[in-house]
């Protein structure tokens, strides 16, 4: 049985994957209406990825006894002057999350819940991944500066990425 302080916090986190997943959704979209099909392919894994997260904090909250208790989601953001502008906002929500994760550890610790610390190793590890990917895609984008042809060419290579349902723990 999870405590109820864990149990809240585990919600909070599921709220907060949820708004990612939203927030994603809107950078789809803003990539769809500036013609950068390959950005909105690669925003839709995200919004993918940000759902199974939110959805392995909710099977094992249930598989802990826990309430899963679901709150509403703020609005995300939906307009960003470039695609630049868009992935350094990226970047920083994934600094944030990974913030959010590190405060749910430092609850599973203070509860002394070893089976969540234990459980949130993999979300942690995720969040490093998740902060050098949107890293590297700015870094690229600050290169190729304003050519339109660059541009193109990432929006391909983009392009090419798939959704794989994590194995969560």
């Amino acid at each position: 049985m999870i405590s109820e302080k864990m149990a809240a916090a585990f919600n909070k986190q599921i709220k907060d994957e949820m708004y990612s997943s939203n927030l994603y959704l809107s950078m789809v979209a803003y990539f769809e209406e500036i013609g950068l099909k390959g950005f909105a392919s690669w925003m839709r894994v995200q919004v993918q990825e940000e759902t199974a997260h939110a959805m392995g904090l909710f099977d094992y909250l249930l598989s802990r006894d826990g309430r899963v208790v679901i709150d509403a989601i703020d609005k995300p953001a939906y307009e960003w002057s470039s695609a630049l502008d868009c992935f350094e906002a990226v970047y920083k929500h994934e600094q944030l999350v990974t913030s959010l994760i590190n405060n749910l550890i430092d609850v599973a610790e203070q509860e002394k819940d070893r089976a969540a610390v234990s459980f949130l190793q993999w979300y942690l590890k995720e969040q490093v991944e998740e902060e050098a990917n949107c890293s590297e895609i700015c870094a690229k984008l600050k290169l190729i500066g304003d050519d339109k042809h660059a541009l193109l060419l990432i929006d391909s290579e983009l392009a090419a990425r798939t959704f794989v349902a994590p194995t969560i723990a």
